[in-house]
């Protein structure tokens, strides 16, 4: 079994987010979404938030698994079998941090192989970032994000955090 490693933050998961899961199941047999616990961010959703949110985002998908993870990455992926790391570039700006820690990455250790891949046109805009700074204004994020998280973000600002 081929088994694929999604991580990051996913502070939100979003259709970008998505659409490389659904086509990395085409390469690969299983893909774990890997939730880091970043302590350098400061994330909107805690980590339980993240964890739910995704697992309702990817609910009807088959062989996709999420799991929060802390420490390096590649052990985190040798511990379950994976065989590499998927990362998405949306433009060339992400070209060269993406590099960086794939090289990083393989420094660590030659067995982890790094897969990039972009999203489809029609996500290659949408970054958590920008999805929770609208939201924050309280502009629609409707068909940026799934509607668990559209909800999620519409509740979290209108608490006050």
């Amino acid at each position: 079994m081929k088994r694929g490693i999604y991580p990051g933050t996913f502070d939100p998961i979003t259709y970008g987010h998505l659409d490389l899961v659904q086509r990395g199941l085409r390469i690969f047999d299983e893909i774990i979404i890997a939730v880091a616990l970043n302590p350098k961010k400061q994330p909107l959703f805690g980590i339980g938030e993240r964890l739910e949110l995704i697992k309702g985002a990817v609910a009807g998908y088959r062989n996709v698994l999420v799991e929060a993870f802390d420490g390096l990455l590649v052990d985190y992926v040798k511990s379950k079998g994976g065989v590499a790391i998927i990362r998405g570039l949306r433009a060339v700006s992400d070209f060269e941090y993406e590099l960086q820690m794939a090289l990083m990455n393989r420094r660590l250790d030659m067995s982890v192989e790094t897969v990039f891949m972009m999203p489809s046109e029609e996500h290659s805009f949408i970054t958590s970032t920008i999805v929770k700074e609208a939201a924050s204004f309280g502009g629609s994020v409707k068909g940026l994000v799934p509607d668990v998280v559209e909800a999620a973000l519409r509740n979290k600002f209108s608490s006050g955090k």
